[in-house]
């Protein structure tokens, strides 16, 4: 299955933020936010709206790419 099930790692890119510096905000460990990353582990929903809200981007887009525009 090389289907990746999340775009945390391609957005953390985007918005030039480190993993290390993610897993401070959010108060995990450098591990998970790195698993989750990679697709080894998914965060829970309310993880993503966390990361999203960080991120300053749509929950949507750390799923499935989708960019809202308003």
């Amino acid at each position: 299955m090389d289907k990746k099930l999340n775009r945390i790692k391609v957005v953390l890119w985007e918005k030039d933020m480190s993993q290390k510096e993610l897993a401070a905000k959010l108060g995990k460990s450098f591990s998970t936010v790195n698993a989750y990353c990679c697709n080894r582990q998914q965060p829970t929903l309310d993880v993503i709206n966390r990361i999203a809200e960080i991120l300053n981007v749509d929950m949507q887009e750390l799923i499935d790419g989708y960019k809202k525009v308003y």
